[in-house]
């Protein structure tokens, strides 16, 4: 009996997460604005759309990446161009110019920071001063596709 009973439950459950997986997806349909909803059901055209789709440039990531390597333009990326960036690089980190990266010149940033961090100069980190080296997260991506539903509820202005 109680086979039965978990075998419904888990049946029960499928069905609610489906059900909600499908309705996630209806909602940005329903967060439309409400004039281009009307806009379409009479036919008319809106003056603020373009004729047509923009077109991607023909320049793609790739040709991008290319062409800020190959500094003197020739159509070819040369060894000393492709290890420009890196001799930038390194040449920040070798603080005497010496040619040679040793420990302390490739660990003066991570000693800085743990310098500023630090606070009691006591030469260790307490949990409260490590918890201030913590990476800095860049806030999550909203996508601006969609108007809020407070924007889409707004009555169309017919002049």
């Amino acid at each position: 009996m109680w086979r039965y009973i978990a075998g419904c439950l888990a049946t029960l459950a499928l069905v609610t997460a489906g059900v909600l997986l499908y309705n996630r997806n209806a909602r940005s349909v329903a967060a439309l604005p409400l004039a281009a909803i009307q806009q379409d059901a009479r036919g008319g055209e809106d003056a603020s759309l373009p004729d047509s789709a923009p077109v991607a440039s023909e320049e793609t990531r790739a040709a991008k990446r290319f062409a800020r390597y190959d500094q003197d333009d020739n159509g070819a990326v040369a060894r000393e161009e492709y290890l420009a960036p890196r001799r930038k690089a390194f040449a920040k980190l070798d603080a005497n110019h010496d040619g040679a990266l040793s420990f302390d010149e490739w660990a003066a940033k991570t000693e800085a920071k743990f310098a500023q961090a630090d606070a009691d100069k006591s030469g260790s980190m307490t949990p409260a001063e490590f918890a201030t080296t913590a990476p800095k997260r860049k806030p999550p991506r909203i996508r601006r596709d969609c108007l809020p539903a407070s924007a889409a509820a707004a009555p169309a202005d017919d002049g």
